[in-house]
């Protein structure tokens, strides 16, 4: 499944809870189709934590929170917009916003044409 969303975009929350604000993903989880979302307006989520070695106090701690790849939506100009796949004429892939047609960041470089090689 190509994915839409990458680590570093904005994003804003297109349901649940927390729709319609805004932050950055910080991880991408693949398995289970994820993004963990991080901004001022989104409450992270909090853990308890059982003492260990490490941490003998233990405690609760506020974790960041994670988020469906289908609720978040990346943010162009200050507007959610949905993205398309563009390939190049010299064969690099690239994300476009739909909405404005702007460029989101390369998938991959220019591809080599294929050689056979002779024996």
């Amino acid at each position: 499944m190509p994915r839409h969303i990458r680590k570093g975009d904005d994003v804003v929350i297109t349901s649940g809870q927390f729709r319609g604000k805004t932050g950055t993903v910080v991880k991408v989880l693949t398995k289970s189709d994820r993004v963990i979302v991080k901004g001022p307006e989104i409450k992270g989520v909090m853990r308890t934590l059982r003492p260990t070695r490490i941490n003998p106090q233990g405690g609760r701690i506020e974790a960041d929170r994670s988020f469906h790849v289908s609720n978040v939506s990346p943010v162009v100009d200050g507007k959610p917009t949905r993205v398309r796949f563009v390939t190049k004429p010299d064969g690099s892939k690239v994300r476009v916003a739909a909405r404005t047609g702007k460029e989101l960041g390369v998938i991959h470089g220019p591809r080599k044409k294929a050689t056979r090689s002779r024996k």
